[in-house]
């Protein structure tokens, strides 16, 4: 693949949003046409991601010529269980997105069992014959798995043309990401790769959190986001950066970041792993989503998730995580503060998490009651 897109991708995952009433559109084509008009062409949805693809058709397909940009989505494959499935799927994309092929198409959050699966319903020729009838011109994979995993299904596909991996400095060397080992495995098949989450879902960006103060006591006049962009893009064998921007002056961040870049120093990359420790160090609620409180909840309450989000609040000063909103985990009025403090949760928690204390915490954090 030819490295003519520019190394920063724009990611449909996270839009600009107008308050309650969802998509600001009129922004987001302001920023698509800013983008555009930068060099860079590279935009990244998926079939999952909500209103994502019509939102990419409206804010590109239907404004730029074909030539100037190039379009990837994906396949859920943990919804789909046969070829028929895999079929629908890629035609309510295309449909979406207002497009007749893509330039790459991906398998979504695969892993090894995932790979599998696809094998036995014949998953992998669906997409290599989709790629030989000229509706897709390069196929790949996201990926959410080992490095030894990975190894095992570049080596059993080594025609895969793309893989999309998790990398950022925080998890270079977390045990349980293992970003470096992914990047090393990648670099040993020869295969270009896609980083997701580079400013880890916009959580390293984070005003007033404990990265961003460690990192203006160095420069002042840089964003703590351009810090992670710079650990990632001089990554040999990147095809793009992928991020998900909901405002321009992020857009305008990363653009100049990109074309100014330069690659940390040793004594830059010492600042960051120093971060990476005292972020990881975090006192943290040593929640492990087993979900036994919710079943004993009176209130239903979707106490593993808004653990998770407190516990981002208090690591990054971020009111989201990676994978949800506060918005999403609370939808129908479940709100940290609805916790009657019961303690019947507490009773069956292999932590021994003080839950009610955390509600209040999370409501006084979320809820804004303080």
């Amino acid at each position: 693949m030819e490295q003519t897109i520019g190394k920063l991708g724009f990611g449909f995952m996270r839009m600009p949003m107008a308050g309650g009433l969802g998509i600001d559109m009129e922004l987001l084509k302001q920023m698509v046409d800013t983008y555009l008009a930068a060099g860079f062409k590279y935009f990244d949805t998926a079939y999952v991601y909500t209103g994502s693809e019509e939102a990419l058709r409206e804010a590109l397909v239907r404004r730029h010529p074909r030539d100037n940009y190039m379009v990837t989505t994906k396949m859920p494959v943990f919804l789909v269980k046969t070829q028929d499935d895999m079929q629908k799927a890629f035609d309510t994309s295309l449909e979406r997105l207002g497009l007749d092929h893509l330039d790459f198409y991906l398998l979504h959050g695969l892993s090894l069992e995932t790979g599998e699966k696809l094998e036995q319903i014949g998953g992998w020729d669906f997409v290599r014959n989709l790629k030989e009838q000229g509706r897709i011109r390069n196929y790949g994979f996201s990926y959410h798995d080992s490095p030894e995993h990975l190894d095992i299904l570049l080596s059993r596909h080594p025609d895969v043309d793309i893989v999309q991996l998790q990398i950022n400095y925080l998890d270079w060397e977390d045990p349980e990401v293992q970003s470096r080992r992914l990047y090393e495995t990648a670099r040993k098949h020869n295969k270009p790769f896609n980083i997701m989450g580079p400013v880890k879902g916009g959580l390293l960006s984070g005003a007033g959190s404990e990265a961003e103060t460690m990192l203006r006591k160095i420069n002042p006049d840089v964003s703590a986001a351009s810090w992670a962009v710079r650990f990632v893009a001089p990554l040999e064998g990147l095809h793009v950066m992928l991020s998900g921007m909901g405002t321009m002056e992020q857009l305008e961040d990363n653009i100049n970041t990109i074309k100014n870049l330069k690659p940390l120093s040793d004594e830059e990359k010492a600042v960051l792993r120093e971060v990476a420790d005292v972020l990881h160090k975090m006192p943290t609620i040593p929640c492990t989503g087993c979900k036994y409180c919710v079943e004993n909840c009176p209130q239903k309450l979707k106490i593993p998730a808004l653990i998770e989000l407190y516990n981002e609040f208090i690591t990054f000063n971020q009111k989201r995580s990676i994978g949800y909103t506060f918005e999403e985990v609370t939808a129908g009025g479940l709100l940290p503060s609805k916790c009657t403090a019961c303690h019947s949760c507490e009773k069956h928690c292999p932590q021994h998490i003080e839950i009610p204390d955390t509600m209040r915490k999370a409501a006084d954090a979320y809820e804004q009651r303080i």
